[in-house]
């Protein structure tokens, strides 16, 4: 439960694993028991984010930076993303030993930072958070 930051609801964000009950079935096999887990698309997430009770407390889990972006375009409060298991693929440079980018997550990554959301790498709770700024 300690790695989910007190989160008691974990919200997936994205509009192709939103469709994948294959996907949703994986990923709800990882998670601790106890722990909700809902699977949005970007639209519905920045529709509906906004009605949760202030108990909930929402670890928000995108595929991809962009979804990030979209999600604070669409007035979604994100102040800071822990960026892990993005995995190298062709055309991605590995920036960190689980981070690799290509040209658009770099983009999306910038464009956040700009709208003042901090992003960090920061694998296990004991590892000290790198600012992926520093590895871009």
């Amino acid at each position: 439960m300690g790695r989910f930051a007190g989160a008691n609801i974990i919200v997936v964000v994205n509009d192709e694993v939103a469709e994948d009950q294959i996907q949703q079935n994986l990923m709800e096999m990882v998670l601790a028991d106890g722990i909700a887990i809902r699977f949005w698309s970007v639209q519905k997430a920045i529709d509906t984010i906004h009605k949760a009770a202030d108990r909930q407390k929402i670890l928000l889990v995108c595929k991809t930076p962009s979804d990030f972006l979209a999600l604070v375009k669409g007035g979604v409060p994100v102040e800071k993303i822990n960026v892990g298991n993005m995995h190298f693929t062709e055309g991605k440079t590995q920036i960190h030993k689980t981070v690799s980018v290509d040209a658009r997550d770099v983009e999306a990554f910038n464009a956040l930072r700009e709208a003042g959301v901090a992003c960090y790498v920061q694998g296990v709770p004991t590892e000290p958070a790198t600012d992926i700024f520093k590895l871009l």
